[in-house]
């Protein structure tokens, strides 16, 4: 490996990595919070409660069927699978034109979707049982229970898991190259063919992925502390209790 072949990659084609690496946060950031939003959907209704009878049990089964296939499709099939048959698959089924990034980020979003309704599927199973029973003995029914009491809750456990999904999305668009979307990978493989250093230039495009998911890691741990509160806090009043001797 040469150090200056590295620095004059860099030097050169710093505005092509850039532009890679904005692409890939962007693919990533919006796949993960619309797919964020599209596993707590899932995860919620998955987590109704099934009626003992009537048409609303019919209608929540069907629902459930259609999402347990929805998430064990795209949970046991690969993205870049997945980026292959929808973008090409919707110009040959359904003649349509398909722009390349709108097609990043739905294959992003709906691969994060199913990672993320069994996610908040577990979060929601995860809370004590006694807290439904509270809620209900208070008279909230399911709805006012869940937006009060559960998801408060449920999104602050699963956020370390929302973060790693994050994280894997910024690598994982590197597998959007095939539908030509100009991520970094991409743009890099463009670098290293038109200087024929593909050691060095995929090196710095390494370099690139491991600062980004760095940074994102550590932004996340941040906001995780903030939310847990001070580890060291004063009990309320608690001047005012007598003191032992």
């Amino acid at each position: 490996m040469s150090f200056e072949w590295i620095v004059r990659i860099v030097s050169e084609n710093w505005p092509m990595f850039l532009r890679g690496a904005g692409m890939t946060l962007f693919i990533a950031l919006i796949g993960t919070v619309i797919g964020a939003v599209i596993g707590l959907m899932a995860g919620v209704i998955r987590t109704i409660p099934m009626p003992e009878r009537g048409p609303k049990k019919l209608v929540l089964k069907i629902i459930n069927i259609i999402l347990s296939i929805y998430i064990e499709f795209f949970r046991g099939t690969p993205m870049i699978v997945q980026a292959m048959v929808i973008y090409y698959g919707s110009a040959l089924a359904f003649n349509i034109d398909m722009n390349v990034m709108l097609a990043a980020v739905i294959v992003v979003s709906i691969n994060t979707g199913a990672y993320m309704a069994e996610i908040v599927r577990g979060g929601i199973v995860s809370i004590d049982k006694g807290q439904y029973e509270a809620a209900q003995a208070i008279g909230m029914n399911h709805f006012q229970t869940m937006t009060n009491v559960v998801l408060p809750q449920v999104i602050r456990n699963i956020l370390p898991a929302t973060g790693n999904q994050f994280v894997i999305n910024i690598k994982d668009t590197s597998v959007l190259n095939v539908i030509s979307v100009s991520e970094l990978y991409f743009l890099t493989k463009s670098v290293a063919g038109n200087n024929f250093r593909y050691f060095e230039s995929f090196f710095v495009a390494c370099m690139i992925y491991f600062v980004m998911t760095f940074a994102v890691t550590r932004i996340l741990l941040y906001f995780e502390r903030k939310l847990d509160g001070p580890d060291n806090y004063t009990v309320l009043n608690e001047e005012l209790e007598p003191k032992k001797i």
